[in-house]
């Protein structure tokens, strides 16, 4: 097990303190209250301040599965997605500067070849077929999951002070489905949904691809390399990596949709304690996301039916942490605004 530092308790008992003598009635600001104590642990200062380097990561990856015909796209669109990430034109590209974020694309397992900078830690082309055969060969998960954590350590030397985690990969809600499922105890028809928006016959084909993926996946439910190199992919390792170093580093993370809340599963297995370093950001329509977020014990903050990845919902919460922090620290005492409680 990974050992995690804990939050701050006298920065958020402080935190509570002060929102109770703060000119307005106890509570009433909901969960921006509880998001402001969240940041005063994470910061260890009361008041907190808003997030002022965060960095939106998104980590790409194609799987083999994409095959059989289980998404509403070729397997070729995931390079053309991380193109228009990186050349801009893509939603996460429009909302990075409009929240204040920097953008990284790491390229973990595209079958193409990507810019130099985005493919420079490419642990291999494509994921196999994991309804037939192995994700990843062996080492491939350690590797990936170092990976991770390297690109944790680079951004949080250089400043970064959140970090937003994001995906993109045909195929990857499928690998996703298969690790909720085997880490829930879900039935497969109850983890499957409708990805990138399929019909109903591809959904039929996914929903057997999960079926026999979460076949060859039982063996390996509690060990968690083990079980992304069974049925998972470099992708879903890299962003594992990358939650489990964020907490060992006192560094929060707002998770985006399906991709990195399945993978919190997985870090929470290696380090149990690095959930309290993560906020939910969005729901998907995704179930298997549902049920994800229900192990975790974490309740987004938004819900606007959000399927794209790309880090979107992320980039979207992220003005919540700095109107959390905002009023915390700005907002009139009962006492200097003249009120009686």
């Amino acid at each position: 097990m990974i050992e995690v530092p804990a939050l701050d308790e006298a920065a958020m008992a402080a935190a509570r303190e002060r929102q109770h003598l703060l000119a307005k009635p106890v509570g009433s600001l909901g969960r921006l209250e509880d998001l402001s104590v969240w940041l005063a642990g994470v910061q260890g200062r009361c008041p907190p301040q808003p997030p002022v380097s965060p960095v939106l990561v998104i980590v790409a990856g194609d799987h083999g599965v994409a095959a059989q015909g289980i998404s509403a796209y070729p397997a070729a669109a995931t390079a053309a997605m991380v193109g228009n990430v990186y050349a801009g034109g893509s939603a996460a590209s429009v909302l990075a500067p409009r929240a204040g974020a920097r953008l990284r694309i790491v390229d973990a397992a595209v079958e193409a070849d990507t810019p130099a900078e985005v493919g420079q830690w490419k642990v291999r082309r494509g994921s196999g077929r994991i309804d037939h055969e192995d994700a990843l060969h062996p080492g491939e998960a350690q590797r990936a999951l170092d990976v991770g954590r390297l690109v944790a350590d680079q951004e949080i030397d250089a400043g970064a002070d959140l970090l937003l985690i994001g995906d993109i990969g045909v195929g990857n809600s499928t690998a996703c489905a298969v690790i909720v499922g085997l880490l829930t105890g879900a039935e497969p028809i109850a983890v499957v949904g409708r990805g990138s928006g399929v019909d109903d016959a591809a959904w039929m084909r996914k929903t057997a691809a999960v079926r026999d993926a979460m076949h060859r996946g039982r063996p390996y439910t509690s060990q968690a390399l083990d079980l992304l190199q069974a049925v998972g992919g470099a992708d879903l390792a890299v962003i594992t990596g990358l939650l489990v170093q964020a907490a060992v580093r006192r560094t929060p993370v707002l998770l985006d949709g399906l991709a990195p809340c399945s993978c919190a599963l997985l870090a929470a297995q290696l380090a149990p304690d690095a959930v309290r370093w993560w906020l939910a950001a969005t729901r998907s329509p995704e179930p298997a996301q549902r049920l994800a977020l229900q192990g975790l014990q974490l309740t987004p903050l938004l819900d606007l039916q959000l399927r794209l990845g790309e880090g979107s919902g992320a980039l979207l919460a992220l003005p919540l942490l700095g109107a959390a922090a905002a009023t915390l620290a700005e907002m009139a005492t009962a006492q200097e605004a003249g009120l009686s409680r």
